[in-house]
């Protein structure tokens, strides 16, 4: 039987494909936002009512510590994950950030052209301070067009 690449990472952690994880995952698998535990706790709801919020942050905590999911923190006072799409060749992206909306975009724009700046300035910093750097985030904030105009 051939399982979904979440899965085998699941069970090659040690861990069992619980009712409440396929939720999570299915909720995850299902968008292209960026959730946080709240937002994924009411959509989980809908498909099963037993599932407690405890539950979904328990869940989230250990898809990142195993690399299922991503957690990110647009600076608004709460983690926000997405599903990792494709675990053998990342899929690279930044976030642009609407500050008044909190709309969330990812964008691969100008990447080769920023990750040859970051891979220099990577290099350099792991040089000057003997620090192995193992990944980045990228977020730019500002104001979406739709909140320019009110």
């Amino acid at each position: 039987m051939r399982y979904p690449w979440w899965q085998h990472r699941l069970y090659k952690a040690g861990y069992r494909l619980t009712n409440p994880r396929q939720v999570v995952i299915n909720i995850l698998k299902n968008t292209d936002k960026h959730l946080s535990a709240e937002d994924i706790y009411v959509d989980s709801l809908k498909i099963n009512s037993s599932i407690g919020l405890t539950t979904v942050y328990r869940t989230l905590d250990l898809f990142q510590q195993i690399g299922i999911v991503q957690k990110f923190d647009f600076g608004e006072g709460k983690a926000r994950y997405e599903l990792i799409k494709n675990p053998i060749k990342k899929e690279h992206h930044h976030h642009i950030i609407c500050v008044k909306c909190k709309e969330i975009v990812d964008y691969t724009d100008f990447l080769n052209e920023e990750l040859e700046l970051i891979n220099k300035t990577e290099k350099a910093l792991s040089e000057k301070y003997q620090f192995k750097i193992l990944h980045h985030t990228v977020h730019f904030y500002g104001m979406c067009s739709k909140c320019q105009a009110t």
